[in-house]
């Protein structure tokens, strides 16, 4: 992989309050899938080190780039 990365958004429900966090993850992983939550479910190399609540995930984009 080139380590070439990619800030996303996820954005999780709980008990009524939203929170956000931003990761890191490869672009060449995103590149190869249709959708984000495909990368965050199937691939090892995100697995291996992100552990994501599906149940309580409610959005997950890329987030825009900071200034």
């Amino acid at each position: 992989m080139s380590g070439e990365t990619v800030a996303v958004r996820l954005v999780f429900a709980d008990r009524g309050s939203f929170h956000e966090m931003e990761v890191a993850l490869p672009a060449e992983l995103l590149a190869r899938r249709e959708r984000i939550i495909d990368v965050l479910r199937e691939e090892e190399d995100v697995l291996s080190r992100l552990h994501v609540d599906g149940r309580r995930l409610v959005a997950a984009y890329v987030a825009a780039p900071r200034d």
